[in-house]
């Protein structure tokens, strides 16, 4: 489960439907999330096969209503933040929608990641972003169904936005010029007391429908939060220096420029920070109480979200969600394209090494490992894509050397991989049109491979059309370096490898 972005009250993302036993008796749990909307995305998460992943989409009454049949507890982890700005219209009718079902189908509890809100300020004045999150917690309490709503300041786990944020912030920035909003005091918790009351609230007696508080033992403002994180990623003391000319807009323009997240988040989140948010009861330890060691500080909980970030074993990160309005459907083997324009530019070169070399060269793509090809062309590309909106290279990937289904991948998606064989990334830059990049390791059958590259782009309007036009003398540079990189570094890994006694050749 992925911690919640930066801010207030934002829900983690989404989660499969387990027909296990009910964390408080028989049954199965349901964990709702709005996205991914295709099982195929969860297929390579290590719990994939002990699960029951069942698809559906919590605006569409007929499957929550197909979802829920046979669940004792259901989770709700929903949020449209980054949707637009209908997202407290989208988030008010899928708490209704999700409410309804589960009354219906007699489910047991739902259990509700909301947000923490401010004391003795109304409803009405609040951010749009806590405004919503309080309404959905008050639909969920209203439904019927006896219902735990869990308000959470900012969470602190491997893979949030928040703690990316944080990260980004921190470590490319010694000295910040910042928005007042760092003198705010926050008490942020860590993810994994976060999980243990997730779980622990499904077990609740059905008499209690109510809001609890969540926090850490810590309360303090951003400013000692960064400064903590610099003290604990052994960084020198960082120089903040908050100023009061920054506007929301100006400071979620801020914050993307420096952290890969991009502003259609950023802004509403930024606009919740200007509000003290701080636990004013601790009722949640009458019905799950705090083991030793338990809540978590906030130096405990960095140390262990930045030892997994240096581990690369981050399970989920807020950037699994696909980006909002990045294109999922069709693939481009989809038979609808016919008489369709779908522009290709294919590269073809045979390897003097293995395929299984020329395959960890291939999974190894992007992040920290680049793309092969001309690094300025794709810099701008991606500074041009953060000007644009978009996620930009920042978002880098999960895991150094590993990717799996629903990856994001610098301002790529994994959208099908055949390990040892293919991969294809879906592009979620801002672009007109659906774009994929395919990489292909085959055998050839006489002791070497052939590498097989494939760019996609189906276009959208005379707009689409031009661009590929403008853009595809630039191919031979940037695929055709690609190709000719990708193979010469499979060539010299294999090279390197003792006892190959392998000669590296040219490719052809």
């Amino acid at each position: 489960m992925c911690a919640p972005p930066p801010g207030p009250g934002s829900s983690p993302g989404p989660g499969p439907r387990d027909a296990g036993p009910g964390a408080g008796g028989g049954g199965a749990v349901a964990r709702w999330g709005r996205r991914p909307r295709s099982p195929g995305k969860l297929r390579d998460h290590p719990w994939a096969d002990r699960v029951e992943v069942a698809k559906g989409d919590v605006t569409d009454e007929e499957s929550v209503r197909a979802a829920m049949r046979g669940v004792d507890v259901a989770y709700y982890l929903v949020h449209a933040l980054g949707s637009g700005r209908g997202f407290e219209e989208t988030d008010r009718t899928a708490a209704r929608i999700f409410g309804r079902r589960a009354r219906e189908a007699g489910v047991r509890r739902i259990v509700y990641l909301g947000g923490l809100t401010p004391e003795g300020v109304p409803e009405s004045e609040l951010s749009p972003h806590l405004r919503s999150r309080a309404e959905v917690g008050r639909i969920l309490l209203d439904s019927g169904v006896p219902t735990t709503v869990l308000r959470a300041a900012v969470v602190l786990g491997s893979g949030s936005a928040s703690f990316e944020m944080l990260r980004y912030l921190t470590e490319r920035l010694p000295v910040m010029i910042t928005p007042s909003w760092v003198r705010t005091r926050i008490q942020p918790i860590a993810v994994r007391d976060v999980l243990r009351y997730l779980v622990g609230s499904a077990g609740m007696p059905p008499d209690v429908n109510r809001t609890f508080d969540i926090g850490g033992p810590d309360i303090l403002t951003y400013r000692d939060l960064m400064r903590q994180y610099a003290t604990v990623a052994g960084l020198p003391r960082r120089v903040i220096l908050p100023v009061p000319v920054l506007t929301p807009n100006l400071s979620s323009h801020w914050v993307g420029l420096v952290t890969p997240v991009p502003p259609a988040i950023a802004r509403p989140l930024a606009e919740s920070l200007r509000y003290e948010v701080v636990c004013r009861e601790h009722d949640i330890a009458d019905h799950v109480p705090d083991p030793p060691g338990h809540p978590i500080g906030c130096d405990e909980a960095l140390a262990l979200a930045l030892r997994r970030v240096r581990e690369a074993q981050v399970t989920t990160r807020w950037s699994s969600a696909s980006v909002p309005g990045a294109p999922s459907d069709p693939l481009p083997t989809d038979p609808d394209w016919a008489g369709g324009s779908l522009y290709t530019d294919r590269r073809d070169r045979r390897v003097d090494a293995s395929a299984e070399a020329l395959w960890r060269v291939i999974e190894g793509i992007g992040g920290e490992n680049g793309w092969y090809s001309f690094p300025l062309a794709w810099a701008v590309r991606g500074w041009l894509d953060r000007l644009l909106g978009g996620v930009g290279l920042r978002r880098g990937r999960r895991d150094a050397h590993r990717l799996r289904v629903g990856d994001s991948l610098d301002f790529w998606r994994v959208e099908e991989i055949q390990r040892g064989r293919l991969l294809r990334l879906r592009a979620e830059m801002r672009l007109p049109g659906l774009a994929w990049l395919e990489m292909y390791a085959e055998e050839d059958g006489e002791g070497r491979s052939r590498y097989r590259q494939r760019a996609l782009f189906h276009p959208r309007g005379l707009v689409g059309h031009a661009y590929w036009w403008s853009v595809s003398p630039f191919h031979a540079i940037v695929f055709g370096g690609m190709a000719r990189n990708i193979t010469r570094a499979a060539q010299n890994e294999e090279r390197a490898r003792p006892g190959s006694g392998r000669r590296t050749g040219a490719a052809a």
